[in-house]
């Protein structure tokens, strides 16, 4: 299993967060890694977590590569230092892809000063 599919899993698990109490939105990850496309559909409804996989229409898509999407479930890569560095990019409501990092690991230490807040 990738850091990835684990960062969906324990979303799936999860099922309600409640920083998100006041968010409704959904996100789709379009990671590709070559030729080979995964999406992933985040659902938002006001805390409640739904991801599913496939191509389902989302208020917002974010395009990430397999390796930046590895190194931001692995608490590695700020999300907003990437979108910064044309490492992401997104369609839609780009509030509402800053608000998910939240759900991103942090790698420990101060010494990870590029990991403070996820995408």
């Amino acid at each position: 299993m990738t850091a990835t599919s684990a960062f969906f899993e324990r979303l799936t698990v999860a099922g309600q967060d409640p920083r998100f109490s006041k968010v409704c939105g959904s996100i789709r990850f379009d990671i590709r890694d070559g030729d080979h496309l995964e999406q992933w559909r985040l659902n938002i409804d006001h805390g409640r977590m739904q991801v599913t996989k496939g191509p389902d229409p989302a208020t917002t898509v974010i395009r990430v590569s397999a390796q930046v999407a590895e190194a931001m479930a692995r608490g590695e890569v700020n999300g907003l230092a990437a979108i910064a560095r044309g490492e992401i990019l997104v369609d839609g409501d780009l509030g509402l892809a800053l608000r998910i990092g939240r759900l991103f690991p942090r790698a420990p230490g101060p010494s990870h000063g590029d990991a403070d807040s996820g995408a």
